[in-house]
């Protein structure tokens, strides 16, 4: 068994290196000053997905409310993956494709980003929330897999992984998000001390 297990962390660490040396770099650049503008001009960031991914939206959520790195100030962001009975109700009585979009409709404003999370990236809520993002004049941002391109055309920023297995995908995913997390808290600790 343990052998599978240091078979598996040198495969993690081989990706994370391939990953290091394709374009993907520079979307995550490009994905974390779309961030960055939007909280530094007052707006905010909401992140979904589903399952993995509606853990991350949280786990992005909170780096941004409560602190990543650095003691700093809240940043509004919000996971529309947690209030349960706004899921439930609309799921039921509406929808499950559209339980993102209602939320983004009803808490987004033109100047706030909208950050999608699906592996697939053919996820049907995750997409209509991309869309409605789109036309109230959010920023988009798609966080994907390999192959995941169903949201490209409803992104500024799309942030796909060169990988195919779900949770290699994954480990990526956590590793570009506390990368722009960390990039965003330190510009906006700069930017509030002078």
């Amino acid at each position: 068994m343990k052998a599978e297990f240091v078979s598996l962390f040198q495969q993690v660490a081989a990706n994370m290196t391939a990953v290091a040396d394709s374009a993907y770099i520079t979307a995550i650049e490009q994905a974390e000053d779309v961030i960055y503008q939007a909280f530094a001009s007052g707006h905010k960031l909401l992140v979904f997905g589903n399952g993995g991914s509606s853990a991350d939206a949280q786990h992005v959520a909170a780096e941004f409310v409560g602190r990543f790195a650095a003691e700093r100030r809240p940043l509004p962001a919000i996971a529309l993956t947690t209030n349960q009975a706004i899921l439930t109700a609309w799921s039921n009585d509406y929808s499950f494709d559209d339980v993102f979009a209602r939320q983004v409709e009803a808490l987004g404003a033109a100047g706030d980003v909208a950050f999608g999370i699906s592996t697939s990236g053919t996820s049907p809520n995750v997409v209509n929330a991309l869309r409605r993002a789109r036309e109230r004049g959010l920023r988009t941002i798609g966080l994907t897999g390999s192959g995941g391109r169903k949201i490209a055309e409803l992104c500024d920023v799309l942030l796909e992984v060169p990988l195919t297995s779900t949770a290699r995908v994954q480990e990526v995913h956590l590793v570009t998000y506390h990368a722009i997390c960390g990039a965003v808290e330190a510009r906006l600790v700069q930017r509030d001390s002078q």
